[in-house]
C-alpha cells in the first residue's frame, strides 16, 4: 500500500511537472524576433508598407490586367457627367498564348538576348580593365577616377539625348568627324544595323563605370599578399590574374554581372529616346514594345501587362538558373 502510495504521488509529482513545462514553453521564433528587434521592425514597417503599395499593387493589378481583353475602348472612364462602366471580359491565359505564338516575340526576344550579352559583356570586360588599371599606383588616380564615374553620373536620359545629337546623320559631331577626316559619314540611327551598333555603344558607355566601381572595390578586398607570394614563386601576370584576381573577384562579379543583366534586359531609356525602336522596330527590345502597346495608338493595356509578366518570368526563370550555377560552383548567395 505505501508503495503504492509513493509511485502515485511520483506520478503525480511528474504529470505537474510536465504541465509547467507544457505552460511555460518559451515563444516561436517569430514571437521572439518580434520581442527583441521590435524597434527595427516598427522603423522597418513604413518602407514596407510604401514598398508594398508601390510594387504589389501595381503588380496585381497587373497580373489582373493580362488575363483579361482590357483596352483604352472598353476600359471604364468619365466624361463630363456621364460615366461609362467598363466592359472588358475575362480572357483567361489567351493573351500569353498569342505572345508565345507570335513572330514578334521571337524576333524582339532575340534582339533583347543579344543586346543584353553583347552589353553586359562589355561592360565587365572594360571595367575590369579600367578597375585593374585603377588599382594601380599612378599619378593623378583619384581624378582619373572621377573622370571615368562622370558617364554613370549624369541621369541617363541627357547622356541618351547627347548621344542622339552626336550620332544625327546630317548634323551630328560624329559624322562632322568622319568627313572631316575625308571618310563618310554613317546613318548611325537610320540604318538598321548601325542603329543596333549605336544603341550598344551608348548603353556600354553609360554602364562601364558602375561596373568598374564594384570590381574596384572587389580588386581591393584582394590580400596584396598572394599576389606578392605568387611573383616570387615565378608565376607570370596570366597565372597570377586567372588563379588569383578572377577567384578573388567572383563574390562581387557575381552580382554585379546579374544586377547589370537585369537592367540591361529592361534598359527602356537608351533605347526609346536614342532610336525610339527604330528604324522600322529594329532596334526595339521587349520593354519598348509593351510600352508602346499601353500608351502609344489603341492602348491594348491586357496585352501591355502580359508582356511585362512575361518579361518578369524570363527575369526570375534567368536569376534562378544563375543563382544554381553558383550553388554549383562553391558560390553561396
Amino acid at each position: 500500500m505505501t508503495t503504492d502510495l509513493a509511485d502515485g504521488a511520483a506520478a503525480a509529482v511528474t504529470r505537474g511537472r510536465g504541465r509547467a513545462t507544457a505552460g511555460s514553453r518559451p515563444p516561436g521564433r517569430l514571437r521572439r524576433a518580434l520581442s527583441t528587434h521590435w524597434y527595427a521592425w516598427a522603423m522597418c514597417a513604413p518602407v514596407v508598407i510604401v514598398t508594398a503599395a508601390l510594387v504589389g499593387y501595381p503588380l496585381l493589378r497587373g497580373v489582373y490586367l493580362s488575363l483579361t481583353d482590357a483596352t483604352e475602348a472598353n476600359m471604364g472612364r468619365t466624361i463630363g457627367m456621364n460615366v461609362i462602366p467598363a466592359s472588358y471580359e475575362f480572357v483567361g491565359l489567351r493573351n500569353y498564348a498569342d505572345i508565345l505564338t507570335s513572330a514578334e516575340f521571337a524576333s524582339r526576344l532575340g534582339w533583347t538576348v543579344v543586346w543584353t550579352v553583347v552589353c553586359v559583356a562589355c561592360h565587365f570586360g572594360l571595367g575590369l580593365g579600367l578597375a585593374m588599371l585603377l588599382n594601380r599606383p599612378m599619378r593623378l588616380r583619384a581624378l582619373y577616377r572621377v573622370m571615368l564615374v562622370l558617364p554613370w553620373a549624369v541621369p541617363s536620359f541627357v547622356s541618351a539625348f547627347i548621344w542622339r545629337y552626336l550620332l544625327n546623320g546630317d548634323y551630328g559631331v560624329v559624322n562632322a568627324m568622319l568627313r572631316a577626316a575625308g571618310l563618310p559619314g554613317i546613318a548611325w540611327l537610320d540604318d538598321p544595323f548601325w542603329a543596333k551598333v549605336s544603341v550598344i555603344v551608348v548603353n556600354v558607355w553609360l554602364g562601364v563605370p558602375f561596373m568598374m566601381l564594384a570590381l574596384l572595390g572587389g580588386l581591393q578586398a584582394i590580400p596584396r599578399e598572394l599576389h606578392e607570394a605568387a611573383e616570387v614563386d615565378g608565376a607570370t601576370p596570366w597565372q597570377r590574374f586567372r588563379h588569383i584576381t578572377l577567384p578573388g573577384l567572383r563574390p562581387v562579379s557575381s552580382t554585379v554581372i546579374l544586377l547589370g543583366t537585369i537592367w540591361t534586359f529592361n534598359q527602356f531609356p537608351v533605347i526609346f529616346l536614342v532610336t525610339r525602336g527604330g528604324p522600322g522596330g529594329s532596334t526595339e527590345i521587349l520593354v519598348t514594345y509593351a510600352y508602346r502597346l499601353a500608351f502609344e495608338g489603341i492602348r491594348d493595356y491586357a496585352g501591355s501587362a502580359a508582356w511585362g509578366m512575361v518579361i518578369l518570368a524570363l527575369l526570375v526563370v534567368l536569376a534562378a538558373v544563375y543563382r544554381r550555377a553558383l550553388h554549383r560552383q562553391g558560390e553561396v548567395w
